[in-house]
């Protein structure tokens, strides 16, 4: 990606009749968790809560940490799951998963949650007319982190990835280990090969999948017409190194319904193209356009193992591309129903199909008019699009961490005004689309030349037509 050094920040269009208006949610990099209403006003900060990511509740409750694990020895595994209200107070916290007796570091409880947690009454964390999450009470489905060795993986430490769910008084009720489950993902020979020499490791172990969600699905028509596959309870999981979207039956804890982490095991796996380094992966839940269809934010990037080739020569983060794509797709056919990639968003293919590109980070949500909110995270980029990728709302976060000048979003979340009593609902002042061409920074020279030489004998300029095919195999004429 290229960015000029300076640009607008904040929101920079808002079409209020297009758009299902609200209040956004993310962490404002070293801030905290940052309420801001459509025409970018900030108006609430929870300073210095942690967010991976900030949830809200219905009343003004949000959702967070109150801190991170010595970085020496974790990667992203935070303190505790809490959750506080709208002054700030602490009204309910996990952190009872594990005793950490870290060297030179007071021993402590902590939940080593990171990425992703769901409170009992939604499936997946965001606005969905009818399935309110319970504000005071219910379950809490958490996505942590546990050290392993399996020798079937690797002969290394591992950073693994594991589910549990927790009752209001902090009980775990149930757990779900991902290592365990190795041998039930198509792994060919040379992906395992790169993963017992090289599991992804870091200094506190080899994080060999690193799963960035977790979801429940949620009711849904798939298992009303009898596919147990996706039982409403059941755990959809997707795992960003190694290339995997997968569904857990949380009953007899097997992965029931998977993609990845090949794509080349059928024609309609073959006909998505390579799923890669993805985030947010859930299923739309009922009530909300595309209802039992999942969502996606595919990163592209660097991810995977596999085969050597010329940009991985080891067969580490194997699969490559340098653009990203939101997909909706049949779970039961694997056919993409909508999508939103540099194609969508008025770009030319291949040359700078890289506008639209965040290779970690990122999410989209549904909105109930059928909008999508995406999370451009690496650009620190919100948009809302409609279903036919006019982008009716966009705003960029005005945060920059220092000292890298850094404004990453990792996962955003839009919701009714009606969550937050504590605020009128704002005026909504539509933000029109500003000619880039011509838009100028006070004092500079407006558009424009002072004198214009015709040359004798030229042609007018004919631009010839460039078709280029892409990897999902669809034709682009620019």
């Amino acid at each position: 990606m290229s960015y000029p050094s300076i640009y607008p920040t904040g929101t920079t269009i808002y079409d209020p009749s297009r758009c299902w208006s609200g209040y956004t949610i993310f962490q404002a990099r070293e801030l905290g968790a940052l309420l801001i209403d459509m025409n970018g006003t900030e108006v609430k900060l929870w300073k210095g809560l942690h967010g991976l990511p900030n949830k809200m509740l219905p009343g003004g409750y949000v959702l967070g940490a109150t801190g991170e694990r010595n970085t020496q020895y974790g990667m992203q595994d935070f303190l505790d799951v809490v959750q506080v209200d709208w002054e700030g107070e602490v009204v309910w916290r996990f952190n009872q998963y594990e005793y950490i007796e870290d060297p030179g570091e007071e021993p402590q409880w902590m939940a080593r949650h990171h990425h992703d947690f769901q409170r009992t009454g939604n499936p997946v964390g965001y606005y969905v007319p009818g399935m309110e999450p319970q504000a005071i009470g219910g379950n809490t489905l958490i996505l942590c982190h546990k050290n392993v060795h399996n020798p079937d993986i690797s002969d290394k430490p591992l950073l693994d990835d594991s589910f549990i769910e927790v009752d209001w008084e902090g009980k775990i009720v149930w757990e779900w280990v991902l290592n365990e489950h190795f041998a039930e993902f198509d792994w060919s020979e040379e992906a395992r090969n790169i993963l017992f020499r090289n599991p992804n490791v870091r200094t506190c172990g080899g994080d060999w999948a690193h799963v960035n969600s977790m979801s429940a699905l949620g009711p849904n028509k798939w298992f009303d017409a009898g596919d147990a596959r996706f039982h409403p309870d059941n755990i959809i999981w997707s795992s960003r190194e190694a290339n995997i979207i997968a569904i857990t039956d949380k009953v007899s804890g097997k992965v029931v319904w998977k993609i990845g982490p090949d794509y080349d095991t059928s024609l309609a796996v073959k006909k998505l193209s390579w799923i890669i380094g993805k985030h947010h992966a859930h299923i739309i839940p009922r009530g909300l356009p595309g209802e039992g269809n999942l969502l996606v934010f595919d990163n592209g990037g660097w991810a995977g193992y596999g085969a050597p080739n010329p940009g991985a020569p080891t067969g580490g983060k194997n699969a490559l591309r340098d653009y990203s794509r939101v997909l909706e797709i049949d779970p039961t056919t694997l056919e993409i129903i909508w999508k939103y990639t540099p194609v969508e968003a008025g770009l030319r293919m291949p040359y700078d199909a890289n506008r639209f590109y965040s290779p970690i980070v990122s999410s989209a949500q549904r909105l109930p008019n059928g909008n999508t909110l995406i999370t451009e995270g690496t650009g620190g980029r919100l948009i809302e699009v409609t279903p036919d990728h006019e982008i009716v709302w966009e705003y960029i976060n005005p945060h920059f961490g220092d000292p890298a000048r850094y404004n990453l979003i990792y996962r955003a979340y839009r919701l009714p005004y009606e969550w937050v009593p504590q605020l009128d609902q704002p005026k909504e002042t539509p933000v029109e689309r500003v000619g880039v061409s011509t838009f100028r920074m006070p004092g500079a020279a407006a558009p424009g030349v002072a004198e214009v030489t015709e040359v004798a004998g030229v042609k007018p300029y004919q631009r010839a037509d460039v078709v280029c095919v892409l990897s999902s195999g669809d034709l682009v004429k620019d």
